[in-house]
Order: structure tokens, then sequence, then C-alpha cells
């Protein structure tokens, strides 16, 4: 049986106000929690900037128990823990860079079977470990296990972009503790992902004991766009530079001189993000940016674990020096910062999914924020060879694509058409690839609103300078590009 809900529940309000130092809900907020408190199964699919941790978060503080929540990404933890942390909530982190002394408090913690800890953020892979099971084994015999909140859902599924192998093994969770409520979280699922993840983890789909919520993956605050460009680095850079000077002179009052002379000389205070595939032009880039008096400072694995910390922390409190985040992928997952302006895209991503989801770290205030991603077709050929390489080449039966690798193809050849369509909106394009049967248009929020016809100008000058003629066809798919 479900645990038995708080008498605490009965004012959400306060507990938002008090605990997490919010007014009000956003849209559908409060029906997710409510559901959650009532022990059912649910599964959120929500942009980015929707608040979906607190989702599982406010019924952590609410409810008895502990909540466990699988996340992939160490980073989203880190940051997740310290604001709970920081708003008087037990949360802990378990992972491979915990201290000896904190591992061990948490596992006695836990082997107490009534553990103080309200909400413990794990990674997939412990969640195989014969001893972590054994001590959730015990905290279940004691009615103190809460829930299973399962974040960035998607690795779950085969046809996800960014799957997860030890995320399939999660179906453990069900099997073992057939009563405990799980909650699904994802920014990115089609119906087939979703369909996928609802399957693996065994969830029952009858409305008395799974609730699903969808939001729209409209973000009418963004301004999307597409610049076509050359595979020459030094044509991105010229055009980065002079755009990020002028919105810092348009920033300035207009009758401030002094100012706005200024800011052509050097530009701050503008966050932001860079994402580029490459470890290298990530360090390059960055420092480019630094020798014209940009504040730029590089993210990405081959650091040391120090100086990530630090980076990240002086980015989200918007030190002098640490405006931009120049980074490869997956940087910026879960992390709490409302106020990056733009977010770049230096090289294709490999997804429209990643896409979408890097793309909506901008803006998360809700305040007008600027997304263009930098298209080359030499881009989309290397990307292409990436996504081709990686991961088994062929499916289970021994022909064909994995499947995996079959979703990764489709995605990126949905991008490389949403890149050169020149026929519609932006924001709609995202919609339909998500599924959504209204598709909203935005107000004048993307290239293609703002000027129609220069994109098409702008789309033929960039494409048949580098000696290709376009070859869209029907629905935007690019036939011969995946024949090799």
């Amino acid at each position: 049986m479900p645990l038995v809900r708080s008498d605490s529940v009965q004012d959400i309000d306060f507990t938002l106000r008090r605990q997490f130092k919010k007014e009000t809900f956003r849209p559908f907020q409060r029906e997710i929690i409510l559901a959650a408190l009532d022990g059912k199964d649910v599964f959120v699919q929500a942009a980015t900037s929707f608040g979906k941790s607190l989702c599982f978060q406010l019924p952590a503080v609410i409810d008895r128990g502990i909540t466990i929540v699988i996340s992939p990404l160490l980073s989203l933890m880190m940051n997740q823990v310290e604001a709970l942390r920081g708003a008087g909530v037990d949360a802990r982190t378990l992972n491979s860079n915990t201290p000896m002394p904190e591992r061990d408090y948490i596992y006695q913690d836990l082997a107490t079977g009534h553990p103080r800890t309200r909400l413990l953020y794990v990674t997939p892979e412990l969640c195989s470990v014969d001893r972590f099971r054994d001590r959730l084994k015990l905290v279940h015999t004691q009615k103190e296990l809460a829930r299973i909140a399962v974040d960035e859902a998607h690795c779950i599924s085969e046809w996800g972009h960014d799957f997860r192998r030890d995320f399939r093994r999660l179906s453990w969770f069900r099997a073992t503790f057939p009563d405990v409520p799980i909650m699904c979280l994802t920014a990115t699922a089609n119906a087939q992902v979703r369909a996928d993840i609802t399957a693996t983890l065994g969830l029952d789909q009858t409305p008395a004991r799974l609730r699903t919520f969808t939001t729209t993956a409209h973000r009418p605050n963004l301004h999307l766009e597409v610049r076509f460009t050359s595979d020459e680095a030094n044509d991105r850079y010229d055009d980065f530079v002079t755009w990020l000077k002028g919105v810092h002179a348009r920033r300035a009052a207009p009758d401030r001189r002094a100012e706005l002379e200024a800011a052509r000389e050097r530009v701050a205070g503008v966050a932001g993000i860079i994402y580029t595939i490459s470890r290298d032009e990530c360090e390059m880039l960055a420092a480019a940016l630094r020798h014209d008096a940009i504040g730029a400072r590089p993210f990405h694995a081959r650091l040391t674990r120090e100086a990530k910390e630090e980076t990240l922390a002086r980015w989200v409190a918007s030190e002098p020096g640490y405006d931009i985040i120049v980074a490869t992928t997956a940087f910026g997952m879960g992390i709490d910062k409302e106020n990056v302006r733009f977010v770049v895209h230096w090289r294709l991503p490999k997804s429209f999914e990643g896409y979408y989801q890097e793309a909506g770290r901008a803006g998360r205030d809700g305040n007008a924020s600027y997304c263009f991603l930098y298209y080359a077709r030499e881009d989309r050929d290397r990307v292409c060879n990436m996504v081709l390489r990686g991961g088994p080449p062929q499916g289970r039966d021994g022909t064909g694509l994995d499947e995996n690798k079959q979703a990764r193809v489709e995605s990126l050849n949905r991008l490389v058409a949403y890149c050169e369509d020149t026929s519609t909106c932006r924001h709609a394009a995202v919609c339909r690839y998500f599924g959504e049967a209204q598709v909203p248009e935005c107000d004048h929020a993307c290239d293609w609103h703002k000027d129609a016809q220069g994109l098409k100008q702008r789309m033929r000058a960039g494409l048949v300078s580098e000696g290709f003629v376009s070859t869209q066809r029907e629905g935007g798919m690019y036939d011969e590009y995946w024949s090799d």
C-alpha cells in the first residue's frame, strides 16, 4: 500500500512559500504534486524551465519517508542538493564523487530503516549495486520508501536521444516494490519514447494508477534563429562577437556616449552559453573570447572536478569574468540559473532533442532570450559520421541499424530538415516534432516570422557558397544524405 499522506499535505501552498520561497505554483505543478501525494505513478513531460524538480521535491518534504531521485548527471545532483540543503531540506547524493565519510553516513542512515534523509540523489548505475538495493529493501519493510523519481526519463528508452543501458535496469524498482509510486520526468519524449518508458518501468497505465501530464514545447520568450555559415571558424567568431557587442551596446542608454563607446571595446554582464562538440574547440573559443575582453570560461569533461565546480559556481553567481560558459553538450541540465540571455550552438547538435533541451536553458525567468544555431553542411556531414560510428552497427537480429542508432539518425535527420526549412515558424516546427496536435506560432520570435524572404536569401547565399544545391524534400527529409 502507498504511504499514508501527512496531515500537512492540506497546505502545500504554505510549504511552497516556507520551504521553497516561491509564492505561486506554475501551471500543472499543483496537480502533479497532488497526484504524487495521492500515491499515483506520475509521468511528466514538460519544457525546460517548467520546474519539474519541484514536483518531487515538495512531496518529499511533506510526506513521510525517503524519496530516491535517479539522475544521469552529477552536476544536476550537486546543484539541486546544494539548493535543497540551503532551504533546510536534508538532501544528499551518493555517486562516484561522494566522499567516504558522507558515503558511510548515508549507508548507516539507510540501515536504520527510518532514514533522516528526505531526498537521496543517485546514479542509475548505483541502482544495480546489491549493497544499495539491500538497504532500500530494509527501508521498504519499514514503510519508509516514499517514492522513486526518475529524472531525464527519456534515457530509459532505446528510442530516446540519450539512451543509457543502466536506465533499463530500473525495472527492478516496480518488480521489487510494487506499492511504491514512481515519477518519471523529461522534457523530450515523443509518443514512442513515452510508451517505451512506461513499459520498461512496468507502470500500470490505467487512470486509477498512472497520471500523465504533458505541456507544450512552445517557449514564446525564446527567439529561435538558424545562421547559415561556412565551415570557417572565423566566420562564426566574427559574426558572434559583432552580435554580442551590439547586444551590449543596445543595453546602454542612448545618451551615454562614453558607455556606448566602452561597450564596443568590452562586453560584460550578458550571461550565456555556447555549445560546441570538441573539447579543444571549447578551450580555444573561450580563450579567443577572453582575448577580446569577453568573460568566457570553458566547461568540459577533461577539466578537474574542482575547476568545473568553481567555474559553475562563479557563473551561476554572475561574477565578473564569468559571463559565458563555452561547453560541450550535456552542460546545464538542472542548473538553476534563470537569467541566461542567450544560447548559441556553435556546431550542429547530434539530435533534435539535444538542440531543444540545450536551447531551452535560455530565458528560464520568462524574459526574452536569444537562441541561434550556426549551420554548415560540413557540420552536418561531420555529425552524421559521428552518429553512425557510435554504438552497435546492427540491431538484435543482425540486420539493419540498432534501434537507438536508428532513432538518433532519424532525430539528426529531422534537425537538418529544421535548419534548412525556410517555409514555416521555428516554434511551430519544434512543437510538431514533439507531436503536438495544435501547433502554436510565435509573435515574431523566430527568423522566419521576422523576415521570411531574408531567411530564404541567407540560406541560399550560405549554402550555395559552400558548393551545395538544396536537397530539401517533402517533409524536410534528406534521403540521399543517409544512403551511404
